[in-house]
């Protein structure tokens, strides 16, 4: 199971870029969120952008954008993770996180 600990090394400027790899390590890790139902709030929100007519893919690519945002955090600033601020972000979706 990847977690967002294991993909942190690899975000950097130039995974700003599409990138297939890290687009599917961020897509297993929302994956793991919903299995898991850790945090709630991430399967709450992709029900709910379903219904608001966004494709699954569509759906899982603006919540991995919230755990990106997180991530980006965690590795230029030195930060902790926030989940906090991550729940926040996939509330306000579809608004973009880094808007």
């Amino acid at each position: 199971m990847i977690t967002s600990c294991d993909i942190a090394y690899t975000l950097n400027a130039e995974a700003m870029e599409v990138n297939e790899e890290l687009r599917e390590q961020i897509f297993e890790i929302v994956n793991n969120q919903l299995t898991n139902d850790d945090p709630p709030e991430t399967k709450l929100t992709y029900d709910r952008l379903v219904n608001q007519g966004f494709d699954d893919f569509q759906t899982r690519q603006l919540i991995g954008q919230c755990l990106v945002v997180e991530l980006f955090d965690v590795l230029k600033y030195k930060k902790p993770y926030n989940n906090e601020r991550y729940v926040k972000s996939l509330k306000a979706l579809p608004k973009e996180p880094f808007e």
